[in-house]
């Protein structure tokens, strides 16, 4: 019987180590024996192996859960290797059909320059941008003509297509399936040919697309690639996965002081979650800081360290800074510095039409729903009074901890 071949490369320290790094709070490493392989072919010859993640810019916005692949990907470019940041130009015209249930209206090609335009800026809050090679799939897409197309299709089948859960789920509940949709994995999967990569990176719901980068290369007579999928990030609630349509989300670009609270406003248990996959610190620093809370630390001082390492990597350490003062001063009942200024007309004007007037309040009967709950202060004086007044002047008024305004009555 045949063996397999002795890899002829020795499985150093610094190979085990990037192992490691491969695959904390990863979900699957498929396979995990090849790449620990291509980790000591490139640790023995010095060359950096390939590593890919392609991004479809379907939206012009990126949250943090996006981010989880992308501080994967800078974990692996801290060690040297060469990452390749993929703009999905080509394969939004046809649109994924990962984890749907009917087929994804394509976008239009305006659509996509417009949100491909912010994708790289977002994408390199995290990444080094000296060190990533950005491409865009219409390079090779485009050129590999009709006939190209055909032969690519060639090399996969039907049966294997259907065997994908979103194709089979809809195919048993005779929910249309477009033709096209097939092309979405093919092309995808050619990616990987056009550039050699060595491992490509995706979410769970991914996975289908990655193996299939794998199959594609060896059928044009490449080395397959490894994959590795991250789990997609719980967002703000703990429960659904961070999603803008949930409202569940923070995204990459919103201001400091907002995204220090919302990071602060997550369960003790899912922080834990969120310094594995969003936190650059090691492993054993956040085993230690657990263990820590765990014999009684304030876990709020946990959380306050993750903020600041979040904001501070979007926003810089003195934006990270500034925000942890206005939480704590808004803890206090104090004034954030930098609050909105809003001029009204109409005094003197009841408290529950002035809140639903500045937005505060969706309605005047939520308005009063607020002020009942104690939730209302007129220049840090909670308001008690539904019947309450105010004359012209210049007031502070905050709902809540986190909406203030400066308001001018006149």
């Amino acid at each position: 019987m045949n063996q397999a071949p002795a890899n002829p490369y020795p499985i150093t320290d610094r190979v085990r180590e990037a192992l490691a790094v491969s695959k904390r709070g990863c979900e699957e490493l498929i396979p995990e024996d090849d790449w620990l392989k291509k980790l000591a072919r490139s640790e023995a010859t010095g060359q950096p192996l390939r590593i890919k993640l392609g991004l479809d810019p379907t939206a012009p916005d990126i949250h943090i859960g996006h981010t989880v692949v992308l501080n994967k990907m800078r974990q692996l470019q801290n060690l040297g290797h060469q990452v390749i940041f993929l703009i999905g130009d080509f394969t939004s015209l046809i649109g994924d059909p990962s984890g749907r249930n009917n087929t994804r209206p394509p976008l239009t090609p305006e659509q996509i320059k417009a949100n491909a335009e912010t994708y790289y800026k977002q994408a390199s809050l995290v990444l080094d941008p000296e060190k990533t090679e950005i491409r865009y799939n219409s390079e090779w897409s485009i050129p590999l003509g009709s006939m190209g197309m055909i032969q690519l299709a060639a090399k996969y089948t039907v049966a294997r297509m259907m065997e994908r859960n979103d194709f089979h789920d809809r195919f048993h509940a005779n929910t249309s399936i477009s033709v096209h949709e097939f092309l979405y994995p093919l092309m995808q999967g050619y990616d990987s040919v056009a550039l050699k990569s060595d491992l490509e990176l995706g979410g769970t719901d991914q996975k289908f697309n990655l193996l299939m980068g794998r199959h594609l290369q060896t059928e044009y007579g490449q080395e397959p690639q490894c994959i590795l999928t991250m789990p997609l990030l719980e967002g703000l609630d703990g429960v659904e996965k961070m999603s803008k349509s949930k409202n569940n989300y923070i995204g990459i670009s919103e201001a400091p002081n907002t995204m220090f609270a919302k990071v602060l406003s997550i369960s003790d248990t899912l922080m834990w979650r969120w310094y594995t996959l969003l936190s650059f610190q090691s492993e054993q620093a956040i085993e230690a800081l657990k263990q820590e809370v765990a014999a009684g630390r304030n876990p709020k001082e946990a959380k306050v360290a993750l903020a600041k390492e979040i904001t501070s990597r979007f926003h810089g350490a003195a934006a990270a800074d500034a925000a942890e003062q206005d939480f704590i001063n808004r803890s206090k009942g104090g004034v954030p510095e930098v609050i909105p200024e809003l001029t009204l007309s109409g005094a003197p004007m009841g408290i529950g039409a002035l809140l639903k007037a500045a937005n505060l309040a969706p309605s005047t009967s939520e308005a009063y729903r607020l002020i009942e709950g104690g939730g209302v202060r007129v220049d840090s004086n909670v308001v008690s009074d539904k019947g309450l007044k105010l004359d012209a002047g210049v007031y502070v008024v905050q709902v809540g901890k986190r909406k203030f305004v400066r308001l001018t009555l006149a």
